[in-house]
C-alpha cells in the first residue's frame, strides 16, 4: 500500500522506511504515527526483510510534534495518549511494555536501525531510541524539547533514556531541553556512531546487509527479544529463558546451516526457520 507521509522500500532484503514531510522537517502528525506503524508491522511480518532501516527525507530525521498539532491541543482539542495495548507478531515480544502506543519496536521481530539525519526533537528524538541501533550523521542535532513547552517526559523516554545515558545526564537532556551535536550523542551512549552526512545511509545499509547476509534472521529475532525483555528479568529469570530457546535453537534448520557452513567454509545460506 501507499502510505501519506512515509516512504516503503525493500531491496537486497534490507526494508528502508523514510519518514516523509520533508517540506516540515518530517514534523510528526497523527498519520504519520498510523503510518509508520503499518510500514513497521509490515516490514516485520515479511519473510523477505531481515532488517529495518529508519530515516527522514531531506534535511532532517524528525523536528517532533507538528506545531499546528500542539496548538490544537492547546485550545482544548484532545490528544492521543492511548495505552491500549497493541497487536504483537510472532517471533517479537508479547510483553505488554512493548506493544504500547510508540513502543513497539521491540515487539517487531527483525533488527531496527535508526539513521539520524539532521534534528532529531522531542517524539523525534524518542522514536529512534526504540530502535536497536542508531548511526548518526555529523549534522545531526537533538533535543529532548519537552520542558520547553511545558510538557513532560513522554512515551516513555522516562524509562528508555537513563538506561542509555545514565540517570545524571538523562535529567540533564530532559530538564534543560537543551541542543547537543552527533559528538556529544556518541561520547554519552545515545547513538552507536558517528557518520559523515553523505556516508550515513550507505553504512547503515552496509551493516543492514550485513545481517541480510551473514546470520540468522531466528538468532537476530530471538536474541532481540532476550536483550529488550531482560530489562525486566532477574539473572536467574533470563538465563531459564536462554536455556529454553536454546533446547529450540537446537532444533531448528538454522542451527544445522551454522555448522554446515562453517565446516564447509562456503557462505551461509540461512532461511530463518
Amino acid at each position: 500500500m501507499a502510505y501519506e507521509t512515509v516512504l516503503y522500500d525493500v531491496a537486497d532484503r534490507v526494508c528502508t522506511i523514510t519518514l516523509n514531510r520533508p517540506e516540515k522537517l518530517n514534523a510528526w502528525t497523527r498519520q504519520m504515527h498510523f503510518d509508520l506503524k503499518d510500514a513497521m508491522h509490515k516490514a516485520g511480518a515479511d519473510s523477505e526483510v531481515r532488517a529495518i532501516i529508519l530515516t527522514g527525507a531531506g534535511r532532517g530525521f524528525c523536528a517532533g510534534a507538528d506545531m499546528g498539532g500542539l496548538q490544537a491541543i492547546g485550545s482544548g482539542a484532545s490528544a492521543d495518549r492511548s495505552t491500549r495495548v497493541q497487536e504483537g507478531l510472532p517471533g517479537g515480544s508479547t510483553l505488554p511494555e512493548f506493544r504500547m502506543n510508540y513502543s513497539y519496536f521491540p515487539a517487531i521481530p527483525k533488527f531496527i536501525i535508526a539513521a539520524i539525519n539532521g534534528p532529531a526533537a522531542g517524539l523525534g528524538m524518542v522514536i529512534p531510541l526504540y530502535a536497536d541501533l542508531r548511526f548518526a550523521g555529523e549534522s545531526a542535532v537533538f533535543t529532548t524539547a519537552f520542558a520547553q513547552r511545558g510538557l513532560i517526559a513522554e512515551h516513555g523516554i522516562s524509562w528508555l533514556l537513563p538506561r542509555l545515558v545514565g540517570l545524571p545526564a538523562a535529567l540533564d537532556l530532559l530538564c534543560s531541553a537543551r541542543k547537543f551535536r552527533a559528538p556529544e550523542a556518541l561520547a554519552m551512549g545515545l547513538v552507536n556512531r558517528v557518520i559523515p552526512d553523505d556516508k550515513l545511509l550507505a553504512e547503515a545499509r552496509a551493516y543492514a546487509t550485513l545481517l541480510a547476509n551473514t546470520v540468522s534472521p531466528r538468532s537476530v529475532a530471538v536474541m532481540k527479544r532476550q536483550l529488550w525483555e531482560a530489562e525486566f528479568q532477574t539473572l536467574a529469570e533470563a538465563t531459564l529463558q536462554a536455556n529454553h530457546e536454546m533446547e529450540l535453537s537446537f532444533q531448528t534448520s538454522d542451527f544445522k546451516e551454522g555448522v554446515a557452513h562453517y565446516l564447509e567454509k562456503r557462505a551461509a545460506r540461512f532461511t530463518g526457520r
